[in-house]
């Protein structure tokens, strides 16, 4: 057992290492590059690009101490029949032709993460139809065989996907230590929202901290 503990909000988070995964949520080219989902929306995706060194750096400390890694990719078969009418109704960009080929579509450029943050051989990738990590994938089922009880959250949408998916974690009973900056939103509004909700209440969601926090202890 090798126990950590980090300095965060809104108090220390401790965690075992054997038993915790970093996870990292939808750092696809469609949220995190120009012309993809993000951008069809009608966001500037200037603070998810800006993310990507350090998720990087975070990715590079958690593999260098052997943490279990996942990736996230939100996205939607090619015939888009696991796509709710709803969900298109909101998002008439889903299935469009764009410069990385068709938005937020299973194999096309844009749905892949980007080349900064590709997983290794072994890194678990999530697909996921939806806005949370467990909603109709086996993410679930990895980590109890793995044993994992503590997650550590990077990605992107703060306030959408990767809100979404602590807040499923939590009610399964996973603690989660959400990184301030190894997240963005759209707009900065969102992200200092986001990070609030999270902590709150003495934790009601989970906990936050910085990177600089993090590697202190990864170090």
């Amino acid at each position: 057992m090798r126990k950590y503990v980090v300095d965060a909000k809104p108090f220390a988070f401790d965690f075992d290492l054997e038993k915790t995964a970093l996870l990292i949520v939808d750092m696809q080219r469609d949220f995190c590059a120009r012309g993809g989902f993000g951008e069809a929306l009608g966001n500037d995706v200037t603070p998810t690009m800006s993310i990507i060194p350090t998720v990087k750096k975070i990715v590079e400390a958690a593999r260098a101490k052997g943490m279990f890694v996942i990736h996230t990719r939100e996205g939607h078969r090619p015939d888009m029949s696991d796509c709710p009418p709803s969900k298109l109704r909101r998002s008439k960009a889903i299935g469009e032709d764009g410069p990385m080929g068709r938005i937020l579509i299973r194999g096309e450029v844009g749905h892949d993460i980007v080349e900064e943050l590709k997983p290794l051989v072994g890194e678990p990738v999530i697909d996921k139809p939806g806005k949370g990590s467990f909603y109709k994938t086996d993410l679930e089922l990895i980590l109890q065989n793995k044993g994992i009880e503590s997650l550590i959250v990077c990605g992107v949408t703060t306030h959408v996907c990767v809100h979404t998916t602590i807040r499923e974690a939590n009610d399964r009973g996973y603690e989660c230590l959400m990184m301030e900056d190894g997240t963005a939103a759209f707009d900065p509004a969102d992200q200092e929202a986001a990070i609030r909700m999270i902590n709150q209440q003495g934790g009601i969601f989970g906990w936050t901290t910085t990177s600089d926090h993090l590697f202190k202890v990864l170090k």
